[in-house]
């Protein structure tokens, strides 16, 4: 069996500021919306930002857990796109949780929460290599 994730399905609480977040803040295109689900496209797997309501529907669950206890990770190709970055998610709508640092074990980064408070790392890491269509690889 491959080793894939297809798809990462967000639930969210307000789509039109959720989508402004994604849109504005990061600068991605949705490639299929609706008014329950915001597709984008990543590079090798989808992104879904989906009405919290109807994704419990769509699982046949209710009382989804909360955000919080993972992060999603955005990684840029250079150390000084980090904060720029962290600042243009806050300006759309994100929370930044922790300004940009130095971790102990190298590299540069921070978090931002989106409105729905699921929490993005945004980093720039010298043991990841980011190739031409912005694919990450652990390594050079």
């Amino acid at each position: 069996m491959q080793q894939q994730i297809s798809v990462i399905t967000l639930g969210v609480v307000d789509l039109p500021r959720s989508r402004r977040f994604y849109v504005e803040g990061f600068g991605w295109t949705p490639v299929f919306q609706n008014e329950e689900i915001v597709f984008y496209q990543m590079n090798g797997s989808v992104l879904g930002t989906f009405e919290r309501g109807a994704l419990e529907a769509d699982m046949n669950r209710s009382g989804l857990v909360t955000p919080g206890a993972f992060a999603l990770g955005h990684n840029v190709a250079g150390q000084t796109e980090v904060d720029p970055l962290m600042q243009r998610l806050a300006a759309a709508g994100g929370r930044i949780l922790r300004p940009a640092d130095a971790p102990p074990h190298g590299g540069f980064r921070g978090y931002v929460a989106d409105p729905d408070d699921h929490a993005w790392e945004i980093a720039w890491n010298p043991g990841f290599s980011i190739d031409a269509e912005g694919r990450v690889r652990f390594g050079p």
